[in-house]
């Protein structure tokens, strides 16, 4: 393999490119370490030993790093890595790295952002932030099984009630028609919102 180009990403950090593919990012130091200049040949031996023992070390700790920070689903963890340069190859071998401590699970994920705001937003705002977030149809479905009942779809709508400063009680016809109209738009039920504008009590 030759160096076909190697070019400044930033002062100190270099990007590699092998008959003409981009493969990883060196610091200067370890350009000069493993004689890394165009034009030069890249053994196989070589490549490998700077993929496993440079690359590939780093982009764990990068993983468990960004771990540290928040909790985050596989796909953003992915979204992350990415930004640094690291190849598909390295990326999927730090992902399962750290998915075998256990320090990355969709499903958990799920459930604790669902538990977090279920008593604010409707489920199908929770159900839409997950997607984005890159999480699985049928993980957010399961998840949402396991922590959802009625109760918190109707403590959600009161708590949004109580934000807005709607009035209920006092509120005419076609004023609580705009507030089914807001309710149902937020992605609430029908029948939730029923119950809590027609249960004068829900406030007592």
């Amino acid at each position: 393999m030759i160096v076909t180009r190697v070019e400044p990403l930033t002062k100190i950090k270099w990007k590699v490119y092998l008959d003409g593919k981009f493969v990883f990012v060196l610091y200067k130091g370890e350009l000069s370490r493993f004689h890394i200049a165009q034009g030069e040949e890249v053994s196989e031996e070589l490549f490998v030993k700077i993929k496993q023992e440079i690359i590939l070390k780093r982009v764990k700790l990068r993983a468990l790093h960004l771990l540290n920070q928040m909790d985050r689903t596989e796909e953003q963890l992915r979204t992350k890595l990415k930004q640094g340069y690291y190849t598909d190859e390295m990326i999927d071998q730090a992902i399962a790295y750290v998915k075998g401590f256990g320090y990355i699970e969709d499903t958990g994920y799920a459930k604790r952002y669902i538990l977090s705001k279920q008593k604010s937003k409707s489920k199908k705002e929770i159900y839409a932030q997950l997607r984005q977030k890159g999480i699985d149809k049928e993980i957010i479905n399961y998840a949402m099984e396991e922590c959802y009942d009625e109760d918190e779809e109707l403590e959600a709508i009161r708590k949004l009630i109580e934000k807005r400063h709607l009035d209920i009680e006092s509120a005419t016809d076609s004023e609580k028609i705009k507030i089914y109209g807001y309710l149902s738009r937020k992605g609430f039920s029908y029948e939730c919102i029923r119950q809590v504008i027609q249960n004068s009590d829900w406030n007592a």
